[in-house]
Order: structure tokens, then sequence, then C-alpha cells
């Protein structure tokens, strides 16, 4: 009869996360992944594989939570350009949550990092950023032909330029912007998207 493991799977990748959202993949020792995750270094190997594995399969879970949690968000809007708007201003209150491991975006953390010294993971990092911006090209593709965005719109380059947008808001807010400017400057940012919307 096979054996099960001794332990919960998500629950010790949801820890993984929070440290190496953290520290990142180099900050993070496997002494402290060890006591992060309540696991022996066998039990980690045996799991994992290595510490590579733990940190890809952290990072997929980050990307793929981040990934739920935008859709839920926009299903509770009727409009998609509010929904945008809107949830510019979330990520700027989410900054502010004192119990979010780190304030920066742990996708970008990561290629920023590896990028010289982890091909695989800074080609998942990439691969997450380039699926991130993919969702939201489509969606913006979804508002022009029902009316929201004006016809003439280039959906590409606004994608592109609403992914800069979420990815800014996390950068002020790591290095120190206060809660009332960052929320300042997320309103200023979904104020851009009017622009683009059809004139009726």
């Amino acid at each position: 009869m096979a054996r099960h493991p001794q332990y919960d799977r998500t629950a010790a990748l949801e820890k993984a996360v929070s440290l190496f959202w953290e520290k990142g993949y180099h900050g993070s020792s496997m002494k402290q992944i060890e006591q992060a995750l309540d696991m022996r270094p066998g039990s980690i190997y045996a799991a994992f594989g290595s510490k590579d594995g733990l940190f890809s399969e952290a990072l997929a879970l980050y990307a793929e939570t981040g990934s739920a949690d935008l859709n839920d968000h926009m299903q509770q809007y009727d409009g998609i350009v509010d929904g945008f708007q809107a949830y510019l201003i979330k990520a700027a209150e989410s900054c502010q949550n004192d119990t979010c491991p780190s304030r920066a975006c742990m996708v970008v953390k990561t290629l920023l990092e590896t990028r010289h010294t982890h091909d695989s993971l800074a080609i998942q990092a990439r691969e997450a950023l380039g699926s991130l911006e993919a969702t939201l090209i489509g969606l913006l593709e979804q508002a022009r032909s029902t009316g929201e965005l004006a016809p003439d719109v280039d959906c590409e380059r606004l994608g592109r330029l609403f992914q800069a947008q979420m990815m800014a808001l996390r950068d002020m807010a790591e290095k120190g912007t206060k809660g009332e400017q960052l929320r300042a400057l997320a309103e200023d940012m979904a104020g851009i998207l009017d622009h683009y919307r059809a004139r009726h």
C-alpha cells in the first residue's frame, strides 16, 4: 500500500510563497525553508526535488492565486473598464496590508533576481507575466467589442500600460509611499483609462 505524505502540500506551498515572496530565492536559506515549512530536509527534497523545484511550485501558486483574484474581482463588475479601475484602487489598498510578506510582486522580484543566475525560474517568471498580459489584453478586446472602449483602441498597447501601472503601484509601495499618496496615485492611473472609453 502506498504511503501518504504526512504533510499538507498546499499549506506547505503557501508557507513557501510567504518566505520566498519576502526574502526572494537567494535570500532564503535551506534552514529558513525547513523552519517555515516545518519539514525536515529529506522530506522537502522528497516532496519537491530541490530548492528550485519548491520555488518553482511556489511561484506557480502565487501566479495562479493572482490570476484567480483578478478573475473573481472582474466578475463583480458589469463593465470591464470599471472593473479595471477598481482593481487599481484595490491593488493600492492591498499594498498597505501589513500581513503581506512583501509589497512588490513576487513574479517581478523573481525575474529581476534570477535572470542571470537561474534561467528556468526567470523563464517561468516571464511566462507568468506574459500570461497576465494576455489576460488583460483579452479583457480589453472584449470591452472594445461590446462598445465600452472606442473602436480604434489598441488593446495590446493598453493592456501593457495597465500591467505596467499595476507593477508600478507595487514598486511605489515597496519604496515606502504613504497609503493616501498611493491611493491618489492609483486614482490618477485609473483616470487614464477614461480617455479610452467609447463616446456615446
